[in-house]
């Protein structure tokens, strides 16, 4: 006789978080290593206690990048959370210091957080000329050298639009789908994040877009300070995003001016 496949009842939640990167190792779950998602599922443990729980996060950031705006979805099976308000009270309560949740909400099986449209805005917050505040590092990388800001704003618009991006990309798959969308990038003066202890001017590169590849954002800011010391050419820039040409950028900015700014599905 056949026994049946009882599957649980599972409840679906979407959660925004917000964390500072700097003394983490990414997004994802390392042996050893403090990521995001390893202190996520550490305190949810807690939170939960016996309760058979899984998260699935939106992005993978990289070590050292910060988020403003971030989320992922818990899978619950059996019981559902009785109190989503109280849950989210208790659960900043024992999160650590630098990752806070910003809300929660019940969605549906039909939700799936990786596949579901979603646009996404990065940041990447910068100086150069004369080495910053120690305080400055957790959110504003410094570039020594004198750089051209006029040429780099230049260059910041040729990323914009659809264009073959696998000379911003680190260890493509076959699969890996490499032209890419970008709506909106801009180079500007930084009035979006400031502190006491920041340089008297910093700068922003502002990025928009549905999807991008492993480092991509690190290696366009890559491009651009290579630009802006007069190493590469706008040309030179230019044609690097075509799909026929051979000019791998190899300088990845730091991950520590990078701030995954907005998420919206």
């Amino acid at each position: 006789m056949k026994t049946r496949d009882v599957r649980p009842q599972r409840y679906y939640y979407l959660l925004e978080i917000q964390y500072l990167g700097f003394r983490l190792h990414g997004w994802q779950r390392q042996p050893g290593m403090k990521t995001v998602e390893g202190l996520v599922k550490k305190t949810l443990r807690f939170v939960l206690g016996e309760i058979r729980f899984k998260i699935l996060g939106a992005s993978r950031t990289d070590a050292m990048v910060s988020a403003n705006q971030a989320a992922f979805e818990l899978f619950i099976d059996h019981q559902p959370l009785e109190n989503m308000a109280d849950f989210l009270v208790v659960f900043n309560k024992n999160l650590p210091p630098d990752i806070r949740a910003l809300s929660i909400k019940e969605v549906d099986s039909k939700f799936n957080i990786i596949q579901h449209p979603k646009q996404k805005e990065y940041l990447y917050l910068f100086a150069f000329g004369r080495k910053s505040h120690p305080f400055a590092a957790p959110l504003l990388a410094t570039f020594l050298e004198p750089l051209d800001i006029d040429i780099m704003r230049e260059g910041a618009s040729l990323f914009q639009g659809k264009h073959n991006f696998r000379n911003f990309c680190t260890k493509p798959s076959e699969k890996t789908v490499l032209e890419r969308e970008i709506e909106l990038c801009e180079l500007v003066v930084n009035k979006e994040i400031t502190a006491s202890f920041f340089p008297d001017k910093t700068y922003v590169l502002r990025v928009k877009g549905t999807g991008f590849l492993r480092n991509q954002i690190r290696l366009m800011m890559g491009g651009l300070v290579l630009l802006g010391r007069g190493e590469i050419t706008l040309e030179e820039l230019k044609q690097s995003l075509q799909p026929d040409t051979d000019f791998l950028i190899t300088y990845i900015a730091p991950g520590s001016g990078l701030i995954l700014n907005k998420l919206s599905f």
